[in-house]
């Protein structure tokens, strides 16, 4: 390789992969409205009780079915009223909420209120 092809080959490995310019760094994340947990997070159950699924804050679910807990866990986001699921082995699903009921893979889900 000629040295001017040598000084090309590392200027460019340098811009590849050279941190940003300290003016340039994305900001950290703050707490904001904007990322505050949604209007659904908590325990959503149907109605003969045998489905139970927790929507926790940092975005994880835990699924219980009849006697069997954390039957499916994973990730979920929410935009607006559609929810979308990711459990730890990969499957996909979703659903939506309407009214303050989850409609998720053909079950209907009521919001559990909390006993004081």
């Amino acid at each position: 390789m000629k040295p001017g092809q040598q000084f090309f080959c590392f200027l460019t490995l340098l811009v590849v992969f050279a941190p940003p310019a300290l003016g340039q760094q994305e900001p950290e994340m703050r707490k904001t409205t904007e990322n505050l947990p949604h209007p659904y997070v908590g325990m959503w159950v149907t109605k003969d009780g045998h489905i139970r699924q927790e929507l926790r804050a940092d975005g994880r679910y835990d699924e219980a079915r009849g006697t069997r807990q954390s039957a499916y866990q994973g990730d979920y986001q929410v935009s607006g009223n559609y929810i979308t699921y990711q459990d730890d082995t990969g499957f996909t699903a979703d659903g939506h909420f309407e009214d303050d009921v989850l409609y998720h893979g053909g079950m209907v889900m009521f919001r559990e209120v909390p006993e004081n």
